[in-house]
């Protein structure tokens, strides 16, 4: 068992090369292969966890050699509860991503496989390293084949979707990057100039509870990692590259990017950010707790006037993201616990979701809901499969997402009876957009456009039920059973906990506080101007044709 993380990380690089040495016609099976043999080896780190040493927050399956030893760099791996589940998350969207490619995917099968399978190997890096220049390197090899998968396969707006996307992510890196050298150096200083553990972020963070970093670090090195990873989440109001990047991939795109890359933020969050510069966040936490509110408020509203279904979904994940940084940022067990519930929530029930839109979208090659209606009549498997999903994501109890949101809007009760009472506000928002979209698509008579579809628009089939069957399940299981996943993230989230908590703010100027927390109100405020104004701009040429006519 020793090997068995370096397998689960490389063993999907190991079919990239396979798929590119074998013919084209075999790309699909092999992929397929690899990655449902990563997801079996995935499953064998969960057999062999030992759920007592995680009750102390202790790294497992833990691997050590020395990288770059001048400046104390190492390639070491390891994972404990909160990493373990994110692991296997991502391996099991994975597998059935490639398996809903089959179909849509038609040109350059054996170029989307190998990336595919490159994706999962960042992904899957960026989540064990435990040597803060090895999480980079993992963190950046996230970007090129996602870049490649929107960039090639994308929609008919896809190059200014990707650009969007690279820019937006490769600012927020490179500044991280500075901040992790700073951080090195700062360390490194501290021991007298030796560079031993300078990158390694268990000696990292017990510096960090001891001694601790300056406060004019912390408060800088935050900021660089709060830019990089609220970009990823997104947090508002870094989230503009989002809808783009959602409505220009393709279906299993979109899958991979809110089912686990939007989850790299929050996990930097949860294992970086918090642990080495717990005064910076306890400063900043207020603040991010406002922005969080925004997102939520933000997304749900924008999401109830979307035309487009796959638009809808994406804002739909600044929303429900939004929960999660409100969780973390709260600072006590019951918001914790519940954003990280969240993560795994929105990973299955959000994939779920792009799933679905991408059935319907193969069939129509459409996605306007006004187009759309009566469904139920003419596909009822997917009608109800819909159902569920959308439920799910509404919070209906005995389902995943309920246990999610109650348990962060406890915490955020605990927190600020005020700021409970917002979120629980937006949650109505949500049941509101989702429900009167499914209304929508799905009942009444069916619509002049499906109805010309004729034969074309068929039920589901076996292995579009195939990739839906697993989320589903894992959607009552962790509905029914939280603690399935509670008990494997507890010593985690302890720790966590007990290094902001012995942390005090750091001192700022309340007029700098009181600037952050009104620029992104100013901004939504602009935002909604500019949008009615350059909506008034587009309807006005139709009018005149329509008086002239």
């Amino acid at each position: 068992m020793d090997a068995i993380l370096a397998i689960v990380t490389f063993l999907p690089l190991a079919g990239a090369i396979l798929v590119a040495i074998a013919p084209a016609r075999q790309a699909r099976s092999l992929a397929l292969g690899a990655a449902l043999a990563t997801w079996v080896a995935s499953l064998l780190l969960v057999i062999g966890f030992a759920g007592g040493q995680e009750r102390g927050g202790l790294f497992q399956f833990v691997i050590a050699a020395d990288w770059i030893p001048f400046f104390g760099i190492q390639f070491k791996m390891g994972v404990d509860g909160l990493s373990l589940i994110l692991v296997v998350l991502t391996t099991t969207l994975s597998w059935i991503s490639i398996l809903a490619s089959f179909g849509p995917i038609k040109e350059r099968i054996k170029e989307y496989m190998i990336s595919f399978l490159i994706l999962e190997v960042g992904m899957i890096g960026v989540f064990v390293a435990l040597d803060l220049f090895l999480f980079y390197i993992f963190w950046e090899i996230v970007l090129v084949p996602m870049y490649l998968i929107i960039g090639i396969w994308g929609g008919a707006n896809r190059i200014y979707a990707t650009i969007k996307f690279v820019l937006y992510t490769l600012v927020g890196s490179l500044l991280m990057l500075v901040a992790i050298l700073a951080t090195a150096f700062a360390f490194q200083a501290a021991h007298g100039g030796s560079w031993t553990g300078a990158f390694d972020f268990v000696q990292l963070r017990e510096f960090a509870t001891t001694s601790g970093f300056a406060d004019g670090l912390q408060l800088a090195a935050f900021l660089a990692f709060f830019l990089a990873f609220a970009i990823k989440v997104p947090m508002f109001p870094f989230h503009t590259w989002l809808p783009d990047a959602h409505v220009e991939a393709p279906t299993a795109g979109s899958v991979i990017l809110a089912g686990v890359m939007l989850k790299l933020g929050a996990y930097g969050f949860i294992r970086f950010a918090l642990p080495l510069f717990p005064a910076a966040a306890q400063t900043f936490g207020p603040a991010i707790i406002v922005l969080s509110l925004i997102a939520i408020i933000y997304g749900a509203i924008v999401a109830l006037v979307q035309p487009d279904l796959k638009k809808l979904v994406a804002y739909s994940s600044v929303s429900h993201m939004g929960f999660v940084t409100l969780g973390i940022f709260v600072f006590n067990q019951q918001g914790m616990d519940g954003a990280i519930l969240q993560i795994v929530n929105h990973g299955l029930i959000t994939g779920g979701l792009f799933l679905l839109v991408g059935v319907i979208y193969e069939r129509t090659h459409d996605r306007t809901i006004a187009k759309m209606g009566g469904l139920a009549a003419v596909t009822p498997v997917y009608a109800a499969t819909f159902g569920f999903f959308v439920f799910a994501s509404a919070g209906l109890p005995t389902l995943s997402g309920f246990v999610g949101e109650f348990l962060v809007l406890v915490g955020a009760f605990l927190y600020s009876p005020v700021v409970a009472t917002i979120a629980t506000f937006c949650m109505i928002l949500a049941a509101a957009y989702l429900l009167w979209m499914y209304q929508r698509v799905v009942f009444g008579e069916l619509s002049d456009f499906l109805r010309g579809l004729g034969h074309h628009l068929t039920d589901m089939s076996p292995t579009e039920i195939l990739t839906l069957a697993p989320l589903g399940a894992l959607i009552v299981l962790f509905g029914v059973f939280p603690s399935l996943l509670l008990d494997l993230v507890s010593g985690s989230v302890a720790n966590v906990l007990r290094d902001v908590a012995s942390a005090t703010p750091i001192p700022i100027d309340p007029t700098i506080a009181l600037i952050a927390i009104t620029l992104p109100i100013v901004y939504v405020v602009v935002r909604v101007i500019y949008v009615a104004y350059e909506d008034a701009r587009a309807s006005e040429p139709l009018e005149a044709g329509g008086a002239a006519r």
